[in-house]
């Protein structure tokens, strides 16, 4: 028989490259979005899309790549938490519910590190609104009693492909602005200060003085699909999986890299009281390059799996010749 995969959230950049992997893999692909034969806002037709899947894999989320105002902020918030939440109402009154239920989740639940690596046994949650963001989210994804269901939060890095984060920096590499971005001192602001049920940490945005060696944690969409194929083909794993290459790198090695690969000859460096107007008329927030993010597959290496693109050159290079 046709294996069936549900996959919610499929319209973004990683939800795309997931439908066709999937099919290719044979199962019959069913989505839920905004729009189409499963919607949100009928809680019957995702019920529907559920029922009798093999795989079920959630991606839903309005992106990051935003402004932090009060409504971008419970936005973000709401459209993680809210999609989850319908899911696991659909999932816990199914006659044949999902084997497995993949959630998206991010590495930015860790706390900004320079000191050590951080890993699903030993990492260190880190406080206010992405940390918060991403708390809540796993939390109503774990939520209840689903015995018929393997649940896992993957725990994603920066994915490498043709989605905007990556655009980004090859863009202004090629622009001649590539070079590192480095923390320092801003006007205070409550853009950053926590959310959701239990808001975390003191309110202020932190300023770290990282000069451009913030780590990059990353990992190649050959990689995402490659290790949500692992996931799915064995039982024996279940929680948090961090979706990180091992060979983390920083920022000033990224923009480098970055550099030669282009073959950009200059590279300015941006500090932050250049990135927060610059951020204002991008409409995004600094926080996306400036957070140290250090983090490694312990559960993915301890299991077998082997990153196609464990190195992070080789992985940007394929990417630009993409």
């Amino acid at each position: 028989m046709t294996r069936i995969a549900v996959v919610a959230g499929a319209s973004g950049f990683v939800g795309g490259v997931l439908v066709r992997a999937l099919a290719e893999d044979g199962f019959e692909v069913r989505t839920i979005g905004r729009s189409g034969s499963a919607h949100w806002g009928d809680p019957a037709s995702v019920a529907r899309a559920i029922e009798g899947a093999d795989l079920l894999i959630n991606l839903a989320g309005t992106s990051v790549n935003r402004r932090y105002s009060d409504a971008n902020r419970n936005e973000i918030l709401r459209s993680r938490v809210d999609t989850t939440r319908a899911l696991r109402e659909a999932v816990a009154t199914a006659d044949q519910p999902p084997r497995v239920w993949m959630n998206a989740s991010t590495a930015t639940i860790y706390r900004h590190s320079t000191d050590h690596p951080q890993t699903e046994s030993t990492g260190e949650l880190g406080t206010g609104f992405s940390v918060d963001v991403a708390r809540t989210w796993e939390r109503e994804f774990f939520a209840g009693d689903l015995p018929g269901t393997r649940r896992i939060a993957l725990r994603m890095a920066i994915v490498l492909g043709d989605g905007p984060a990556t655009n980004l920096l090859f863009r202004l590499a090629r622009l001649g602005v590539g070079g590192p971005q480095i923390d320092g001192w801003w006007f205070d602001h409550r853009r950053y200060r926590g959310i959701g049920p239990d808001p975390s940490g003191d309110g202020r945005a932190p300023h770290h003085r990282t000069r451009g060696r913030q780590r990059f944690s990353w990992i190649h969409i050959d990689d995402v699909i490659g290790a949500i194929r692992f996931l799915r083909d064995r039982d024996d794993l279940d929680g948090p999986v961090n979706l990180a290459a091992r060979a983390t790198s920083d920022n000033t090695t990224l923009m480098a890299t970055l550099r030669r690969i282009v073959r950009a000859p200059i590279g300015l460096p941006a500090w932050r009281w250049m990135l927060e107007p610059a951020m204002w008329v991008l409409r995004t927030e600094p926080e996306l390059v400036l957070k140290s993010r250090w983090v490694v597959p312990e559960r993915l290496e301890a299991a077998g799996y082997r990153f196609v693109w464990p190195e992070l050159e080789p992985a940007l290079r394929d990417v630009a010749d993409r």
